[in-house]
């Protein structure tokens, strides 16, 4: 296998993952032909085939799965050969590739690029968008650098930061600005419109309301905290949604936005990665800048020190 490029696998750990060969050619930020041609070089190179290709799914066959294993753990290894030598310049520089929840990125994530761009000018920024149980996969297997979540994680491998906690607010329908506000044992009782499965902030959501698990629902569970605020805005219910979304989630809908009086629901927004990772030092101190932003955007939430 002396002709075995680093190229290559990580072609091949893109099909690996995604098993398909379009989601992985744009993934890796080529054209689909180009990238069936490096993994047919690739399967040459060794002598057996890595992939049953069927008409719409792409499987590894078992000595694909048994290379797929092998070829993780030396991109991991080559990633970290790499962040070491940006970690003997001092100051973070290159390509950092960041993990944010979908409940956080488009309401933190704009004031959050301004100012580490302001920070570290050569900084080639990746943002990556997806779900926690994703993030915490693709910062084990050093696909990303680190991720900004709600905690606990709970991962002895990785790092967490505590950046600042927030609430959670009740949006109703605009003709309820008036009525008392619910506590969580009243929430029980309404239509609360919820996020899908899979969404951190849900669970935090029926923990709050001390919802039984899992919950008997009807269809009206939504994948973003727009939509939820959009169905709230429409008469269908109630949700609640993190300060930080309010003033772009409610500007143009029908609801008034309440805050509890007591007990009050929240969450903590921390940043997390690799105990292993050579950048740790400088991750540190973004987390400090994401802090900041964090902080500035919402005066009146607990700032953590």
């Amino acid at each position: 296998m002396t002709n075995v490029t680093l190229k290559q696998l990580r072609y091949f750990d893109a099909l690996s993952r995604h098993r398909h060969f379009g989601r992985a050619a744009e993934a890796c930020s080529i054209s689909q032909p180009a990238l069936s041609v490096q993994i047919r070089e690739l399967e040459n190179e060794i002598g057996t085939k890595l992939f049953e290709r069927a008409a719409r799914q792409v499987n590894l066959t078992g000595v694909g799965q048994q290379f797929a294993e092998r070829v993780s753990d030396i991109l991991k290894s080559v990633d970290e050969l790499t962040d070491l030598a940006r970690a003997s310049k001092g100051q973070l520089a290159g390509r950092l590739r960041l993990g944010v929840i979908p409940t956080i990125a488009p309401y933190l994530l704009p004031s959050v690029i301004r100012e580490i761009t302001r920070r570290y000018h050569g900084l080639d920024l990746h943002i990556r968008e997806t779900l926690t149980s994703k993030l915490i996969d693709d910062l084990s297997d050093g696909r990303i650098d680190a991720a900004i979540v709600a905690l606990p994680i709970s991962e002895p491998a990785f790092v967490e930061i505590e950046l600042f906690t927030e609430e959670f607010v009740l949006v109703r329908h605009v003709s309820d600005a008036n009525d008392p506000i619910p506590n969580a044992e009243s929430l029980r009782d309404m239509r609360l419109l919820l996020l899908e499965e899979g969404h951190c902030f849900r669970d935090q959501a029926v923990s709050f309301c001390n919802l039984p698990t899992p919950l008997s629902r009807d269809g009206l569970d939504a994948s973003s905290l727009s939509t939820l605020v959009q169905m709230v805005g429409s008469g269908i219910g109630v949700t609640l949604i993190p300060e930080m979304a309010v003033a772009v989630e409610t500007r143009s809908a029908r609801v008034a936005v309440s805050r509890f009086d007591r007990h009050k629901p929240f969450r903590t927004v921390g940043m997390i990665w690799r105990k292993s990772n050579p950048l740790s030092n400088q991750l540190l101190e973004l987390s400090a800048a994401v802090r900041k932003v964090g902080d500035d955007m919402r005066p009146g939430a607990s700032k953590i020190p």
